[in-house]
């Protein structure tokens, strides 16, 4: 008997998750102990998974405390990180140090707004032109729809991509304390179908790629999506010595020549030394969708010496985070986000705020140990099982 069919035959689609795991493991001979081992009610991760057999826990630990001098983060915060790579929490706490003692780090929200891009099938350009004006002429009627499906969003832009026989539409929304990602989708598709009865446009996907989600995409480094948030410190030349083991010039020369030029050899869309690991390691401790590091990692890190001393700042246009929905209301991703004041309604933008500084700090150290030379001595000495 193959496992799928194993699996039928023990009526897994009905099971709870001691008899689903009991089954597993003997279709595949794998004991489960560590997986069977976590401390809450299978029922609380009802909404987040299916087929559920267990946890699979990942070591947390925490940066800083770090200086953060936000509209919404003020005052010193320790940073939840949950990571399986060695020197990484180390690395971001040094930043963090440097930060704190530069006086801390300035994050500003620039814009907050998540996106779904429907794409519709026309009869050619005469016919996009006639839905895009009915849609700029009918404002009320696709704000009624977004209201039929949430009480919690609404509709903030709509940008039209028309391409011969294809219409894509970019929407925009906001979300309040949600990521929004699922809020987005309903709301979209009821506006979809307001559109497609009245102009005769059929709607060939709710999802058409301009959002865009989940995938690298210059549009949400220039448009933003989530939230597009800045963080920036100005270090004094005697602390990046004593601390970074560097100068300002090195400092300035490394992330120019690597962040900036190298990345635009490269064709990347990332110009940081590595934006994606301080964001992955805070969102799987936050319970945020980990799939949307992607987007987070389209930052841009600067670096200039003023007047003798280093001003560095990190530019992330797509910062997609929520504090209600999603893995946030999980035990232990909860208890991470209690950590920084950052859990429950009102505290999104905090939370983007300080996703922003902790991106900032670990690539201060990061630069810094490239600049001096001890990048691998650091990973040597903290990223290798003995």
């Amino acid at each position: 008997m193959d496992i799928q069919s194993g699996l039928k035959n023990r009526g897994m689609e009905s099971a709870d998750v001691e008899d689903r795991r009991k089954a597993v493991s003997e279709l595949t001979e794998t004991e489960f102990d560590a997986i069977a081992s976590f401390p809450f009610e299978p029922s609380v991760a009802k909404p987040n998974i299916e087929n559920m057999i267990g946890v699979v826990q990942i070591p947390l630990g925490f940066a800083g405390p770090v200086q953060v001098n936000g509209d919404h983060a003020q005052g010193p915060f320790l940073i939840p990180l949950a990571t399986t790579e060695g020197a990484l929490v180390a690395s971001i706490s040094r930043g963090m140090s440097v930060i704190t003692a530069a006086g801390g780090a300035n994050v500003k929200v620039f814009g907050d707004a998540m996106t779904r891009a429907p794409v519709f099938r026309v009869n050619g350009i005469g016919h996009a032109s006639e839905v895009i004006d009915w849609v700029n002429s009918h404002p009320g009627e696709l704000e009624m729809a977004v209201a039929s499906t949430t009480s919690h969003g609404s509709l903030t832009q709509i940008e039209f991509y028309p391409n011969g026989r294809s219409l894509h539409m970019r929407l925009s929304f906001h979300t309040g304390d949600a990521m929004g990602m699922n809020m987005c989708t309903i709301a979209a598709e009821a506006i979809c179908e307001v559109i497609s009865r009245n102009t005769g446009a059929e709607l060939v996907s709710v999802s058409g790629n301009m959002c865009t989600d989940k995938k690298p995409a210059a549009i949400n480094i220039i448009n933003g999506r989530g939230k597009t948030v800045v963080a920036e410190v100005m270090i004094p030349k005697d602390i990046v010595e004593s601390k970074l083991h560097t100068s300002v010039p090195a400092f300035v020369e490394t992330n120019t020549r690597k962040n900036l030029v190298g990345s635009a050899m490269a064709g990347s869309l990332g110009f940081n030394a590595h934006a994606a690991n301080m964001v992955a390691a805070l969102y799987l401790a936050t319970g945020q969708d980990p799939a949307q590091v992607v987007e987070a990692s389209n930052a841009m890190t600067v670096a200039e010496d003023v007047d003798g001393d280093l001003y560095v700042s990190v530019r992330m246009p797509s910062v997609e985070v929520g504090t209600v929905g999603g893995g946030t209301g999980l035990p232990a991703q909860s208890e991470a986000l209690e950590m920084m004041g950052c859990r429950g309604s009102g505290k999104a933008l905090k939370l983007a705020e300080l996703v922003a500084v902790t991106v900032l700090a670990g690539e201060i150290s990061t630069m810094g140990a490239q600049a001096a030379g001890h990048l691998g001595k650091a990973h040597s000495e903290l990223g290798r099982s003995s």
